[in-house]
């Protein structure tokens, strides 16, 4: 049978013996950190907005705040939450979570409040390390306490406690995840899950053998965050880039450089915006080979070829990534280099499975569903047994009990034991790197008032790229409504309400008004039969605008969106974001804007100004400064 696929092991395994207590259990990633600080304990572990912290500092303040979390009760294995921006105390409050023997949840501090106080009530969070706030403000729900990660209350006299003894299945982390039923899930993985991630990348030659200096670039609240912070316990220097960094190609050069980062974890749509200043980058050799770890999303065959070009000259390096969330991030990895693209094999200790429906391995070479099994796998979704008991199932193939994961994935296995990735077989959408199903998108969008249906998809757009797109029928009543709010929904009442209980990535970026939606023979959505996006333009858009541009500015900026965004018509009054604008779009028009005004500019900036007349008074605010 296809049965098993294991990855070959690398002449730079033997970097893992050190690190590990037996062949078959890594240590913990924490016990690491420790020998990392006796070894060097005046070396560099984060660099964060111009501070930085020592081994021994981040150690210090590590215990500190795991000793606040101890006194106010936490136990081992309870989740903690965790709500800070970008910078060194996020490393220490997730270091610090670890320590006090808990798990961490990440919640992002730019989600709606409906979905941060929904992510505490679903995990059980009833600590929360933040910035300062005590909750009293309505930030969080009653109850809950709070540590401030910067200041935590004065540690207890004496040494700092050790860390809490912990086995591999104590649980690391929950990071929540889209899911179908309309609301998110939370993916509990283990301590042993992520030490075997680690070994494993290192047994694979993919992390060097020697300390490297890492960017930390995704949210903390996407699981490919865990590969890259959670490196400071091997020693690695980490770079926290800021939001302004990550999103501005110059900028991103200028601290790659400034701080000699060797090693960045980026998705192929980011990669295609920075591509132009990290190949020049490489061709002008200011720096060692840059390695970069891509995943996320599928690698294009065009971007491969690149990438195995730019590997061939020496100068920079990459790697594609797979692995869902349920399977502690990383599965399969493979240099990105010759022929096409493919997910690559195993890494060590995960067993790989392409079998067909009734859980049979496929035939060499024919397609299949991905299962994946080994301590990687998850323990589960929190509170969701149903769900739970459906996607992770016993292993037919194992003789210990153990449970294999399903990943919803086609993939097809290679003569030489790499698997090409062949798509989805449900409805979960990968966008800019997150992972999105669209069923919770539409049961949002339909549960708006005056929306009796509604049906979301993904759309390609060779202009502004990959978009999401609602269909919505209104409520028979909405138009006799008698508040006007209450009446026929428009995208941009839609578009606000969504704001308020779904992160921006999930928003939908065009919202088309149908008086049905189409349906199968078997009286389901039938997604082909969707009127494509430029289909259902709006009949005025054909006409002269009213409030037109005016000025070189905001003539500028209209001539830009409509380019980027692929409308006709702009008006000085639209909406960047309504428009179908997103972080990655936004990122193009600040290349052009600086490009013609010769002014520094951050994609955050056309965050504050989202309205084309607002956005073009502040480059004219910034064009008479300069």
């Amino acid at each position: 049978m296809t049965g098993v696929l294991e990855g070959p092991r690398s002449p730079e395994a033997a970097v893992s013996q050190a690190v590990t207590e037996g062949r078959d259990r890594p240590v913990d990633l924490l016990t690491r950190f420790g020998r990392a600080v006796a070894n060097d304990p005046s070396g560099t572990a984060v660099h964060a907005h111009g501070s930085s912290l020592t081994f021994a500092g981040l150690d210090r303040r590590t215990a500190e705040v795991a000793g606040e979390l101890t006194r106010l009760g936490v136990a081992p294995g309870e989740r903690v939450g965790v709500s800070l921006p970008r910078g060194a105390d996020l490393v220490v409050a997730l270091l610090a979570v670890w320590r006090a023997g808990a798990a961490y949840v990440p919640i992002d501090p730019a989600y709606p409040q409906e979905r941060r106080h929904g992510m505490v009530r679903d995990a059980g969070v009833r600590v929360l390390v933040t910035a300062g706030v005590d909750g009293a403000d309505g930030a969080w729900p009653d109850g809950v306490r709070t540590v401030d990660a910067g200041r935590p209350t004065a540690a207890a006299d004496g040494p700092p406690a050790p860390p809490v003894p912990v086995t591999a299945d104590t649980p690391a982390y929950v990071i929540y995840t889209s899911g179908s039923t309309g609301t998110p899930k939370g993916v509990e993985t283990t301590r042993g899950g992520v030490a075997a991630l680690v070994d494993g990348l290192e047994e694979a030659g993919m992390y060097a053998a020697q300390p490297r200096v890492v960017a930390w670039n995704a949210s903390v609240s996407f699981d490919a965050s865990v590969q890259q912070w959670a490196r400071v316990c091997r020693g690695d220097t980490l770079v926290v880039l800021g939001e302004d960094e990550r999103t501005d190609p110059a900028r991103l050069v200028e601290t790659l450089d400034a701080y000699g980062v060797q090693d960045l974890d980026l998705t192929p749509s980011h990669w295609h915006l920075l591509r132009a200043d990290l190949l020049v980058r490489a061709a002008e050799g200011r720096a060692e080979a840059l390695r970069l770890f891509m995943g996320g999303e599928p690698v294009p065959e065009q971007t491969w070829r690149e990438l195995a070009e730019a590997r061939a000259g020496g100068r920079l390096e990459a790697l594609n990534l797979y692995g869902p969330t349920e399977c502690t991030v990383d599965a399969t990895a493979a240099w990105i280099e010759g022929g096409t693209p493919h997910i690559g094999p195993a890494l060590a200790g995960v067993r790989v499975y392409v079998l067909d429906d009734g859980l049979q391995p496929v035939a060499d070479g024919a397609q299949g569903e991905l299962y994946l099994a080994g301590p990687q796998v998850a323990l589960g979704y929190v509170n969701r047994p149903a769900q739970t008991a459906t996607r992770f199932v016993a292993d037919p193939f194992a003789a210990d009990g153990t449970r294999m994961y399903r990943t919803g994935d086609k993939v097809r296995a290679r003569a030489d034991g790499a698997l090409e990735y062949l798509g989805r077989i449900d409805r979960q959408v990968k966008i800019r790197g997150y992972r999105v199903e669209l069923g919770e998108i539409e049961a949002a969008l339909a549960g708006q008032p005056g929306v009796a249906a509604a049906a979301v998809t993904l759309h390609r757009s060779p202009v502004s790229g990959e978009q999401l797109v609602a269909y919505f029928v209104a409520a028979a009543d909405a138009a006799d409504a008698a508040d006007a709010a209450d009446g026929v929904p428009t995208a941009e009442t839609l578009r606000g309400r969504l704001a308020g209980v779904l992160p921006q990535f999930m928003l939908p970026t065009v919202y088309t008004a149908l008086d049905a939606l189409p349906l199968t023979v078997n009286g389901k959505v039938d997604v082909a039969a969707l009127p494509a996006p430029e289909e259902s333009a709006d009949p005025a858009a054909h006409e002269a605008p009213d409030d037109a541009p005016e000025g070189e500015a905001e003539k500028l900026i209209a001539a830009v969106w409509s380019e980027v965004l692929g409308r006709g018509h702009i008006r000085a009054g639209d909406d960047f974001f309504a428009m179908g604008g997103h972080s990655l779009i936004a990122l193009r028009v600040v290349a052009r804007l600086k490009k013609q005004f010769g002014i520094a500019m951050s994609a955050r900036e056309v965050y504050r100004h989202p309205r084309l007349r607002d956005l073009a008074r502040h480059v004219d605010a910034l064009r008479a400064g300069a």
